[in-house]
């Protein structure tokens, strides 16, 4: 993955290219590892083992504390730039065998065959599967919203790119709807289960706007140099899917989302089909 610069006015622009060619760049090269054991962290702030402790646990995690690309963070704590030159978001899943897991820390719906890709500046990354916290990760000028799902995506460098979505109360959201009766039968330790064919077509976005940014995961490992798309628009879920997800994971992981992290400078950039910021 490179970064490309290139000038509008007076400003340089990070346009997030990346080539058909795999450079290995330590520093922006993320792997597929998070970690599926949850037991030796939480999120409890002064459990010893909380966030903020989390690059202390393990040597392989020291970028929790250390890394400079962290996320999530708080996708309004400085202006954005408007960039309509990143185009739209390719979008081109269909249907594929999926599978469930109760990772302790999160359900992890799955996809087993070729599921579709998003294109990010003419790179292919496939659909590999998507998970869920609560109460959302990200923040919207210091809004954390009631849930966010993170659908995450890998290229033929095994470079990530993660699109998020963040939900306020409201209307069941159609997706989880389809999958929830299959979430409340899996526990903590049972292995995957079948969940036939699923859709990431029916994955709601709601609005082609986006925000983007160079990050991490956001569990250990931590790992640097995610491609970060979070749609612009906020969707909905209904109480009793939330209570539901919350229900069935560990004691202590009700609520899953890391603190947001600190900038270091980096831009976010924000795509919108058009300068006028109102329309969606």
């Amino acid at each position: 993955m490179k970064c490309f610069y290139s000038y509008e006015g007076s400003i340089i622009f990070p346009i997030l290219l990346v080539s058909s060619l795999c450079y290995f760049i330590p520093i922006l090269v993320a792997s597929f590892g998070e970690v599926e054991n949850e037991t030796p962290f939480t999120y409890t702030q002064g459990s010893g083992n909380g966030p903020k402790e989390w690059g202390k646990l393990d040597p392989d995690w020291k970028l929790c504390n250390t890394g400079k690309q962290q996320s999530p963070i708080d996708l309004l704590a400085e202006q954005p730039q408007v960039l309509p030159s990143l185009g739209k978001l390719k979008r081109d899943y269909k249907p594929a065998p999926a599978r469930v897991k109760n990772r302790g820390h999160d359900i992890t719906v799955t996809w087993k065959g070729d599921a579709g890709k998003i294109i990010i500046n003419g790179t292919v990354y496939k659909l590999r599967h998507c998970h869920w916290h609560s109460p959302s990760e990200h923040t919207f000028n210091g809004t954390r919203y009631q849930m966010e799902l993170h659908i995450i995506h890998i290229n033929a460098c095994e470079e990530i790119a993660v699109t998020a979505i963040a939900y306020k109360y409201g209307r069941p959201d159609p997706f989880l709807a389809r999958l929830l009766h299959h979430i409340k039968a899996v526990e903590v330790g049972d292995e995957e289960k079948d969940l036939g064919i699923v859709n990431p077509g029916d994955i709601k976005f709601g609005s082609r706007k986006y925000f983007r940014y160079i990050g991490s995961l956001t569990i250990p490992p931590c790992t640097e140099g995610v491609v970060w798309t979070i749609v612009n628009k906020v969707r909905t879920v209904s109480r009793d899917q939330l209570r539901a997800l919350r229900g069935v994971v560990h004691d202590g992981f009700e609520a899953n989302a890391r603190p947001t992290q600190s900038l270091e400078g980096r831009p976010v950039l924000f795509y919108t089909p058009t300068m006028n910021t109102g329309s969606s």
